[in-house]
């Protein structure tokens, strides 16, 4: 498997990104993308710190067109078509598409962003979860990367 090099602009979320701001998604950079391998990309960001010890997931996005930069702010709509080409999902807090950090005050959380390479267009349906998500690119991921980011209160 080839590797993605997937970056932040920053460390710490700035609040805009999260439930104590605008809860917009950031910008993410995904270097190395194989045009020759990779057909669509993925990504799925969670916080394996939430209570319960089972991970929140804040956001599950597939088919995606192959960009270096997944873009900030993208629309909380089951298929988006602008800035980029995709298909959301519903994540933990039941809602399509991104929803930022929002960690129990006095808590500090870890965002991990994980960027999936696809050799398919998955075709599942909008509104599925993570494990509709995992099982529909099980044997299709030749490229990965992740990186993390944190955020508390």
């Amino acid at each position: 498997m080839k590797e993605l090099k997937v970056s932040l602009p920053v460390a710490m979320f700035p609040p805009g990104y999260t439930c104590d701001g605008e809860d917009i998604s950031p910008p993410v950079s995904v270097n190395g993308i194989d045009t020759a391998l990779s057909k669509s990309l993925a990504i799925i960001l969670d916080d394996p710190d939430a209570p319960g010890g089972r991970g929140f997931v804040h956001w599950l996005m597939w088919d995606m067109e192959l960009v270096s930069v997944i873009p900030e702010k993208i629309p909380k709509e089951p298929v988006v078509t602008f800035p980029i080409s995709g298909v959301q999902g519903t994540n933990s807090f039941r809602k399509i598409g991104y929803s930022g950090p929002c960690p129990p005050r006095g808590q500090e959380h870890r965002y991990f962003f994980k960027v999936y390479g696809l050799d398919i267009m998955t075709g599942l349906a909008p509104g599925a979860g993570k494990d509709g998500l995992i099982q529909a690119m099980k044997g299709h991921v030749v490229q990965y990367g992740e990186t993390m980011a944190r955020y508390g209160h």
